[in-house]
């Protein structure tokens, strides 16, 4: 199963942080990664003052179930320090790990969401999908050359989140 990935930080050395995120996702032996998006300097948005973003995405190819491959996920982002349960929401973040599209599913449980919600409003999360697949299609609401297309002929997207 085809499924993308955010990868994004804003706090310490952020892409050592980020590229050993997808250093460490290659390792797992239930993932094939497939493809890298170069990584884009974004503004933070959200009630809190924090620094600038680099954000970019990966292509990866697994057997593992959406649940399974967000824990994949989260385990990494813990490794890197980060601490979900010490943050403020939209805050600053050593790593942050979305699963962003699972194949075609679509889902909405407690704690997985696909796509995940707003994907189709952030242009920090369409543009580096862009650059891996520009027909890929966000199940529910086009493909992300469509939206950011779309994004482009009216409102800016919101930021980080």
């Amino acid at each position: 199963m085809r499924a993308y990935v955010g990868i994004g930080a804003n706090l310490g050395e952020r892409e050592r942080t980020i590229r050993r995120a997808i250093e460490m996702l290659a390792a797992q032996p239930e993932i094939e990664l497939v493809g890298v998006s170069p990584l884009r300097e974004t503004e933070p948005w959200g009630p809190v003052e924090q620094p600038s973003y680099l954000n970019g995405a990966v292509a990866l190819d697994t057997e593992l179930g959406p649940r399974d491959l967000l824990e994949v996920l989260l385990d990494i982002e813990r490794s890197l320090g980060r601490d979900r349960s010490a943050e403020v929401r939209w805050g600053p973040r050593t790593v942050d790990l979305d699963l962003l599209v699972h194949g075609e599913l679509v889902r909405d449980e407690p704690g997985l969401t696909l796509p995940h919600p707003r994907l189709h409003e952030r242009r920090f999360a369409l543009e580096p999908l862009v650059d891996l697949d520009p027909e890929l299609v966000v199940p529910g609401h086009g493909t992300v050359g469509e939206l950011l297309a779309s994004l482009d002929a009216g409102s800016q997207g919101d930021g980080q989140g």
